[in-house]
C-alpha cells in the first residue's frame, strides 16, 4: 500500500464512517506516501490513476459499488465495513471493529475474488428472486438505521407468510430445470445474517463457481423447517430445496424483480449468468 483513496458513504448503518474517520486518517499518515479521503458520490468523478489502494468505509452497497469500479485494475479494495449486513466483509474475515479491520488490512493478505456478470453487470454477492428480493429490498431505511440487521430477520419472518411459488425455468452447463419456486439465490459469497447460515455447499468466493439455492417450500411452516435446516448445515436436495454449481446460468426470465447485490433490479427478456474468475483483489483475514 503506497497511495490510498479513502471512500466514504457517511450514511451507512449508523452513521459509524464519521467516527471512523479520524482513526483510518492516522493509520494511513503512518504507512502511505499519499492519501484522499472522498465520498461515495465523489468517487466516479475521482482520478484513480495514482491509487493503488481503494478504501472503502460503508455497507455493502458502497463496498459493491467501489468493487464494480475498479474489478480487473491493478489496485485493491480494502473494506472497512460500517454497513448494515456487511455480507462481503464478513465472508472476507473483517470484523465490524474498526480496530480489528485495519489489523487485518496491515497484515496485507491480498486474495483474487470471483464475480458473477449478470446481463453484463457484476455481482460479488448474490441475486435474488422472490423471497429473498422481497427481504433486501423491501424493508424500510428507516428500519435498518434504527435495528441494524434485525430489521432483515424481522421482514424475513414476515415475508415467510406471504409465500407466493411462480415456476422458473433454467439451464446451466449441465443441468435444466423447469420448477415452482418461493425463492431463487444465485450466489457468489453465499453467507446470510453475517456469517450465521450459507445457502451454499461449501461455498467459496474464488473457487470458479457460483451457488443456485432454490427453495420450493409453498408455506410457513415448510419454509421454516427448511430454514432450520440450514443453519444446522444439513443441505440437502429434496422436494422443498435445491442446491446445485454452476459456471454458467440462462434463465428464463417471467419475473424480472430481483435484486443484485442488494440493490433492486429489473431484468428485461432472460437472464444470463456467468462466473468471472478472480476479477478483484481484496484484503482479506
Amino acid at each position: 500500500m503506497r497511495n490510498a483513496l479513502v471512500v466514504f458513504n457517511y450514511n451507512a448503518g449508523r452513521k459509524q464512517a464519521i467516527i471512523h474517520k479520524k482513526n483510518i486518517h492516522r493509520f494511513l499518515f503512518r504507512r502511505c506516501s499519499k492519501f484522499k479521503f472522498v465520498s461515495i458520490d465523489e468517487f466516479e468523478q475521482t482520478d484513480l490513476t495514482e491509487y493503488d489502494t481503494i478504501f472503502a468505509v460503508g455497507g455493502d452497497g458502497t463496498v459493491n459499488k467501489v468493487a464494480k469500479y475498479i474489478a480487473g485494475q491493478n489496485k485493491t479494495l480494502a473494506i472497512i465495513p460500517t454497513g448494515t449486513a456487511n455480507l462481503l466483509a464478513a465472508k472476507l474475515g473483517i470484523p465490524a471493529n474498526l480496530k480489528k479491520a485495519l489489523e487485518v488490512i496491515d497484515k496485507n493478505n491480498v486474495i483474487s475474488i470471483d464475480a458473477l456478470n449478470i446481463n453484463n453487470m457484476p455481482c460479488f454477492l448474490r441475486c435474488g428472486i422472490g423471497y429473498d428480493s422481497d427481504i433486501i429490498c423491501k424493508t424500510p431505511q428507516s428500519l435498518k438505521n434504527k435495528f441494524g440487521y434485525f430489521a432483515y430477520f424481522v421482514a424475513g419472518i414476515i415475508f415467510a407468510l406471504r409465500l407466493s411459488p411462480k415456476t422458473y425455468e433454467m439451464v446451466t452447463e449441465s443441468k435444466r430445470i423447469k420448477t415452482k419456486a418461493t425463492c431463487i439465490i444465485i450466489a457468489n459469497a453465499s453467507n446470510m445474517y453475517q456469517n450465521f447460515i450459507s445457502v451454499g455447499q461449501d461455498s467459496q468466493i474464488n473457487d470458479g463457481y457460483f451457488d443456485i439455492f432454490i427453495l420450493k417450500a409453498k408455506n410457513p411452516i415448510t419454509f421454516f423447517y427448511e430454514f432450520l435446516r440450514i443453519i444446522f448445515g444439513i443441505k440437502m436436495n429434496n422436494s422443498r430445496t435445491y442446491y446445485l454449481k454452476a459456471k454458467k446460468l440462462r434463465m428464463v426470465n417471467n419475473w424480472t424483480a430481483c435484486h443484485i447485490d442488494g440493490e433492486k433490479t429489473k431484468l428485461k427478456d432472460e437472464i444470463v449468468i456467468n462466473i468471472v474468475p478472480e476479477i478483484l483483489k481484496v484484503y482479506a483475514k
